[in-house]
């Protein structure tokens, strides 16, 4: 489902972009950028990208919902590559992102589309040292990629004025407001200009998201493509009941499944994460933990290592969840029961992504029971369950 509306019911809406457009040339993009596009290897856009792209081409205020995965950072990098084209070195655009990650994603984004240009792009985002980031917002860029935290820390040494900007985009915002940003967002706000093009992405729509928006959009153009807090359609998902002591066990044994051949695991802390995966080398099972208390190289090195297949199991903390674009995940498996719906949502869509199909494995202990039936009402579905002789803890308990 594809709907175009407004967040204010006195507001005109635009018309939905047509179900017709096939090809990114139908799009408005200029020749540069569509030759960037054809280099990535991509000819058609997806649902969010035909509805999105020419809103911000116009020049609209505009809230797009929807799930992980629907190439949503070209959907707001295109447009912007397009606009910047014909401008003065100076720095017009801020996107905001709520992790490090997500960050150096949307950023190698603009670097593969703006190929053909000569955009200077700038990632900003802490745990790696400071002064190169410094050098290159004194030296000017067209486009910051920042995390609030960090970007604040540089307003604060008076390394980026913002006199010229022209949009700005909150990247995952209900994210950012899960993470306690919204005092940070605050003050960043209050250091650009009133009037600026203002593009927000989210995969769901809370109401703290949607009083952002009113405080930070001027009549906005929604686009929504699929059902708020919906799960993908291209993942299958299953839950194991399984008690709390039996779950490595149980993971073990999944993981010796031929076709499990990219893995991304969630635990709930980091010691379980580090846990999990000195089990797995025990049994023979490459795999490494990428969490808060890892360095940035760190966590880069395991990304790195997880793409290209040297290491077959990233076991994550929910640091995850948001901005890893990594294509040919075959599993996502919740070790622990996501405690909100919504992470639930977040997670399973590390998998499945542009319409590649994933599966989705949740190990259930007995006391986990209720968070799984919670999630189930949100998302509109049950989960199957799936029993393993001498794991299971019966189906009694288990529904």
């Amino acid at each position: 489902m594809h709907t175009t509306t407004t967040i204010e019911p006195h507001d005109e809406a635009l018309p939905a972009t047509p179900e017709t457009l096939a090809s990114f040339s139908d799009l408005g993009l200029s020749s540069l950028v569509l030759a960037a596009v054809r280099d990535a290897g991509y000819t058609e856009p997806t649902p969010i990208q035909q509805e999105a792209i020419p809103l911000a081409l116009s020049g609209r205020d505009m809230i797009g919902l929807a799930n992980t995965g629907t190439g949503k950072t070209a959907a707001f990098t295109l447009p912007i590559i397009d606009r910047l084209l014909d401008g003065p070195r100076r720095t017009r655009v801020l996107i905001l992102t709520p992790t490090r990650e997500l960050a150096a994603q949307v950023d190698d984004s603009f670097r593969k589309y703006g190929k053909h240009s000569e955009l200077g792009v700038a990632a900003v985002f802490g745990g790696v040292p400071i002064e190169p980031q410094e050098r290159a917002l004194r030296q000017g860029v067209d486009v910051i990629v920042a995390t609030p935290g960090r970007l604040i820390d540089h307003i604060e040494r008076q390394n980026v004025v913002f006199d010229d900007l022209e949009v700005l985009v909150l990247d995952e915002a209900d994210r950012m407001l899960d993470m306690g940003f919204a005092p940070q967002l605050n003050r960043i706000v209050n250091e650009i200009p009133r009037y600026r093009q203002t593009l927000l992405f989210s995969a769901t729509m809370p109401p703290e998201v949607e009083a952002l928006a009113r405080k930070y959009l001027r009549k906005p153009v929604v686009v929504q493509v699929g059902r708020r807090s919906s799960a993908a359609s291209t993942v299958a998902h299953a839950v194991y009941p399984v008690p709390r002591e039996k779950k490595t066990a149980l993971l073990v044994e999944l993981l010796r499944k031929p076709d499990m051949d990219s893995v991304l695991i969630f635990s709930r802390t980091k010691h379980g994460a580090d846990r999990v995966v000195r089990h797995l080398e025990r049994a023979e099972i490459t795999a490494t933990a990428m969490h808060a208390d890892k360095s940035q190289a760190q966590r880069t090195q395991a990304l790195d290592g997880f793409k290209r297949g040297a290491i077959r199991v990233l076991v994550a903390t929910d640091i995850a969840q948001r901005g890893l674009d990594i294509s040919g995940i075959t599993h996502v498996i919740n070790y622990d029961v996501p405690q909100q719906p919504e992470d639930y949502v977040h997670r399973i869509g590390r998998t499945g992504r542009a319409a590649a199909t994933g599966d989705a494995y949740t190990f259930m202990a007995p006391d986990e029971i209720a968070m799984v039936r919670t999630i189930e009402r949100v998302i509109g579905q049950q989960i199957p369950r799936i029993s393993v002789p001498g794991f299971d803890f019966g189906t009694v308990a288990a529904d």
